[in-house]
This record gives structure tokens, sequence and C-alpha cells, in this order.
């Protein structure tokens, strides 16, 4: 009877921590390679930003990829070369400062 209850542990440790791999390997993916295939580059209000988000290179890909969520909720890579991108970070770069104390 305890060699079937120490089975029946070791197999539910087992299952368990094949279901935890399995729910990260998905997000590693998407992680490790870049974000960005195409950039939008034609200029736009910083109002139609609802979240800003930067990815430096690395490892992972060797571009920095600058990611914004649109109030529509679509998500669109700007290019970071371009002088309206970077003015539009530091736009939000001094909201957040201000939210900061």
């Amino acid at each position: 009877m305890t060699s079937r209850l120490a089975v029946a542990l070791l197999a539910a440790c087992v299952l368990s921590a094949a279901m935890c791999e399995a729910a990260v390997l998905p997000r590693l993916t998407t992680e490790l390679r870049c974000q960005c295939i195409n950039t939008h580059s034609a200029p736009f209000h910083p109002k139609f930003i609802r979240e800003l988000t930067v990815i430096e290179s690395g490892p992972h890909c060797a571009n920095s990829e600058i990611i914004v969520k649109l109030t529509s909720g679509k998500k669109v890579c700007l290019d970071p070369k371009e002088k309206w991108v970077q003015k539009v970070v530091q736009i939000f770069l001094k909201r957040a400062e201000k939210k900061d104390p």
C-alpha cells in the first residue's frame, strides 16, 4: 500500500513538473528572438499611444526595439532611429518621471 502511495506521489510530482515546464516554454520562445519584423515609420501623435516598451539589443536580437500599444489595442513596432520616435520616447520618459515621486 505504501509503495502505491509513493508511486502516486512521484507521478503527481513528475506530472506537475512537466506542466510547469510546458507553461514556461512558449514564453521563452517568444523572448529569444526579435519581436519586430517590420517597423512603422510614418509619424503620428503620441496621444494615440497607450503603452510604450523599449527592448534593448542583446543576445536575443541585435536591434533595439520600440513597441507601442495604441489606444485601439493594436501593437506597432517603431523605428528607433527616426527622430520623431526618439521624441516620443523622451515624452514618455518625462511622463514616467512625473508619476514617480
